[in-house]
C-alpha cells in the first residue's frame, strides 16, 4: 500500500534527493500535487514549494488512477453539440467515453487552418466572419494562456485535467496547483481530442453555423434539433448549446424563442503590458530569472464610495495581446502565452465590474451585449481614424493617469497587429476611467514600480464573460423555459475559463446518461 506525504521544500532543493533521505527503501513516487509560494519573495524571503507526494516501497504499487467506463451504446437520437470549444469538446469525449456517439457542429474550421485566417488578421486586418480568435475548433480558449486554473469544486477537474495528459499535455498538467498548457501545445491536443471523437463514431461539422433552434409544431417550448447555415435540419432530444460567450447571433435568436435568460454583471477595461524583466524583479526580486519562470500577479481594488470592484483577470506571463473581435467594425484585446512564457512582455487585463440594472438597463436582455459592441465599435473608429482599423487603440500608462496627451513614441509591444497612439478615455465609458484610475494608483502602492513609464494600456478588454445567464435546472442542467435544450459552458454563463467550461460539458453528458440510460 502505498503512502502519501506532505512537505514543503526551496524552490532550488531536489525532491527526488529529499524523498531518497526522507523515505528508506524508497522504490517510486509519484507527486499528487505541486504549489509554488512566492510570497515575499521581492523582500528576500526564499520561495517555497508546498508538495504531496504518494511514494512506494518493495512490495508496494500505486493505485489505480484510470476510470473505467462501461459501453451504453448509442442513445436512440444522437445528442447535438453546437461548438467545438472545451464546453462541447469534453461533453462529447464524456460520451464518447460510454460508447455514445455525438453530432459537433461548429462554425469554424479545424485549428491548423483556422491559425491561418487569424494569421491574416493580425498582420494585414483580413477579418474572417467564422475563423477568428472566438470562433473555430477550440473556442476562444485555442488563444488564451491555456491557464487550467479553476476554483469550482468538482470531482470532474481531475478526470479533464488527466484527460489533458493522456492527449499529449505535459505530466504536471495533473497536478499542478496552478497548470499551465499556452496556446501552442492546446492547439494540437485539441486535434487529438477530435481526432479521437471521430475515431469513436463521433461526427464533426466543420464550416457549419447553427442558425436555428427547431421546436416542435405542437409545442414551441420543445426543441428537437437545428437548422444550419447551409440549409440542413438535424434532428436530436437533446440539443447541448456550447457557443462560447462571442455567439451573439445566437443571444438574439434566443430572444425571439424566449429561451429563459437573465442579464449578467460583467467587466470591461484594457490590457495593460510590461516588460517581462520588470515584473519578474517586482514579484520574485532577486529570484528573478532562476527557476522560478516568469512571474504572475493578482490585483484587486474595492472601490469604498461605490463598491465597484477593478481587478487583474487573465494574467499572461511572457505572453502577447492580441485582437481577438468578432466583428469587422470592432476591436476586442485578449491575452495569450505559449507553454514556455518566454516573450519579452508580461500582460494583464485590468478591468472594472460593469453591473445589470446599473451600468445597463436590465429590462432588456440583450442591453450588456448591446454595451460591449458599442465599446468595440468606438475602439474600430479610433483605429480607422488614425491608422488602418486593424491597429490596436493603446497609451502610455502614466499618459492615461494624467489624463494627458503627448503623443510620444509607445513602448515596443508584444502584439502582431501593431498600436495607434490614442487617449483611451474617449474609448472607455467615463466611471470605467475613473475606476481604472483610483485602481492603478493603489495597485502602484501593492507592487511598487506597477506604474512606470515602460507600461502600455491597450484597449478595450470587454469579453470577460458572458452578458447573459441562461437559466437551466440544477439537476437536470435542461432549460428552464425549453425542453431538449441543455445551455452549456461559458456562454451559458455557467463557466469561466477552459478547465470549468470543460467541467461543465461532462456534467451535461452525465446528466443526460442518467436520463436515457439511467446509468
Amino acid at each position: 500500500m502505498s503512502t502519501k506525504r506532505q512537505f514543503r521544500l526551496p524552490f532550488d532543493a531536489d525532491l527526488e534527493d529529499f524523498l531518497q533521505k526522507d523515505s528508506p527503501g524508497l522504490v517510486d513516487y509519484r507527486i499528487l500535487n505541486q504549489a509554488l509560494d512566492a510570497r515575499g519573495a521581492n523582500r528576500g524571503k526564499t520561495p517555497m514549494v508546498d508538495y504531496t507526494v504518494e511514494v512506494i516501497k518493495a512490495g508496494e504499487r500505486f493505485e489505480a488512477f484510470k476510470e473505467e467506463f462501461q459501453d451504453l451504446g448509442a442513445f436512440k437520437t444522437r445528442p447535438i453539440i453546437i461548438g467545438a470549444g472545451p464546453a462541447g469538446l469534453f461533453c462529447a469525449l464524456r460520451f464518447a467515453e460510454y460508447g455514445i456517439p455525438c453530432l459537433l457542429i461548429e462554425r469554424g474550421e479545424r485549428a491548423h487552418k483556422r491559425m491561418i485566417h487569424i494569421a491574416k488578421f493580425w498582420r494585414y486586418g483580413v477579418f474572417h466572419t467564422e475563423n477568428n480568435v472566438c470562433y473555430g475548433e477550440g473556442g476562444a480558449g485555442l488563444f488564451s494562456d491555456g491557464k487550467l486554473i479553476t476554483r469550482i469544486k468538482s470531482p470532474f477537474v481531475q478526470y479533464v485535467m488527466n484527460r489533458m495528459v493522456d492527449f499529449g499535455a505535459p505530466p504536471e498538467t495533473a497536478y499542478l496547483s496552478n497548470p499551465h498548457l499556452g496556446s501552442n501545445k492546446i492547439r494540437l491536443l485539441i486535434n487529438k481530442i477530435s481526432d479521437f471523437l471521430i475515431s469513436r463514431g463521433s461526427e464533426i461539422l466543420y464550416n457549419t453555423r447553427v442558425d436555428e433552434l427547431l421546436t416542435d409544431e405542437s409545442d414551441p417550448t420543445k426543441i428537437i434539433g437545428v437548422r444550419t447555415h447551409d440549409g440542413q435540419s438535424h434532428y436530436s432530444d437533446a440539443v447541448i448549446l456550447a457557443t462560447g460567450h462571442s455567439a451573439k447571433e445566437i443571444y438574439h435568436h434566443l430572444d425571439k424563442l424566449k429561451v429563459a435568460m437573465k442579464p449578467k454583471d460583467f467587466a470591461i477595461g484594457v490590457r495593460i503590458e510590461h516588460p517581462r524583466e520588470l515584473i519578474d524583479r517586482l514579484q520574485y526580486g532577486d529570484f528573478a530569472g532562476l527557476k522560478l519562470g516568469a512571474a504572475r500577479y493578482r490585483l484587486s481594488y474595492q472601490d469604498p464610495t461605490t463598491e465597484k470592484g477593478t481587478y487583474s483577470f487573465c494574467m499572461c506571463p511572457g505572453g502577447y495581446v492580441l485582437s481577438s473581435g468578432t466583428d469587422a467594425d470592432g476591436i476586442v484585446v485578449n491575452g495569450m502565452s505559449n507553454y514556455a512564457r518566454n516573450s519579452r512582455w508580461s500582460n494583464a487585463a485590468l478591468v472594472v465590474s460593469v453591473k445589470a440594472g446599473e451600468d445597463f438597463p436590465a429590462s432588456s436582455l440583450l442591453a450588456g451585449l448591446e454595451y460591449q459592441q458599442d465599446v468595440e465599435k468606438k475602439a474600430y473608429q479610433v483605429s480607422v481614424e488614425r491608422a488602418s482599423g486593424k491597429e490596436l487603440p493603446a497609451q502610455t500608462l502614466r499618459e492615461f493617469l494624467d489624463n494627458s496627451w503627448h503623443q510620444r513614441p509607445l513602448p515596443k509591444t508584444s502584439t502582431p497587429s501593431g498600436l495607434v497612439q490614442a487617449p483611451l478615455r474617449e474609448i472607455l465609458p467615463n466611471y470605467v476611467s475613473s475606476h481604472l484610475t483610483k485602481a492603478l494608483e493603489e495597485f502602484d502602492r501593492k507592487m511598487k514600480g506597477f506604474v512606470t513609464d515602460e507600461a502600455l494600456l491597450i484597449a478595450p478588454e470587454t469579453r470577460t464573460s458572458a452578458p447573459l445567464t441562461l437559466l437551466r435546472d440544477p439537476e437536470t442542467l435542461e432549460s428552464l423555459s425549453h425542453k431538449g435544450l441543455y445551455p452549456c459552458g461559458e456562454g451559458a454563463g455557467h463557466a469561466g475559463g477552459i478547465t470549468s467550461a470543460a467541467v461543465d460539458g461532462v456534467k451535461i453528458a452525465m446528466s443526460l446518461i442518467r436520463k436515457y440510460k439511467n446509468y
